[in-house]
């Protein structure tokens, strides 16, 4: 069977929770935003931008997110959420992200995320620097990001 998160170079496990559904008996719209937080979280922190946070007060901020439903989750299951970095602006990452039910190994969700490399001493944007693109490069695999 393909793996529906082959080109995520991201991946974690999340166990579906009872209280993760709504009243219509599926895992409600909110969880999935959450999921992708998840994994986003970890592919930050891969590439050195939570260090970054941290010892400079340089860090993502989110500008946006989109999510496609493709098929409902229910309890109990696992979902496996991947991330990857879609595009590299100047002071802007494009992430892409996929929630697939380990169930049925079906992709249940999929939305993008635009992450702004913000300057929280300054109040302001200001650009990736060269580090955390070579390391984003490196986990993506070298493939073209702009």
């Amino acid at each position: 069977m393909d793996d529906p998160l082959a080109g995520f170079p991201v991946a974690i496990e999340i166990p579906v929770q009872w209280g993760d559904m709504d009243a219509f008996r599926h895992v409600n719209n909110t969880v999935y935003i959450r999921w992708f937080e998840s994994s986003r979280v970890v592919y930050t922190r891969k590439v050195g931008l939570w260090d970054l946070l941290e010892s400079e007060r340089v860090g993502p901020i989110l500008a946006s997110t989109r999510c496609d439903y493709r098929r409902p989750l229910t309890y109990p299951d696992t979902v496996r959420v991947g991330s990857r970095v879609a595009r590299i602006g100047r002071t802007s990452l494009t992430m892409e992200h996929r929630v697939v039910g380990l169930a049925s190994n079906e992709i249940a969700a999929e939305g993008t995320a635009v992450l702004v490399l913000f300057d929280y001493n300054k109040s302001e944007p200001c650009p990736i620097p060269d580090p955390i693109r070579r390391r984003i490069g490196e986990l993506e695999g070298h493939r073209d990001l702009s």
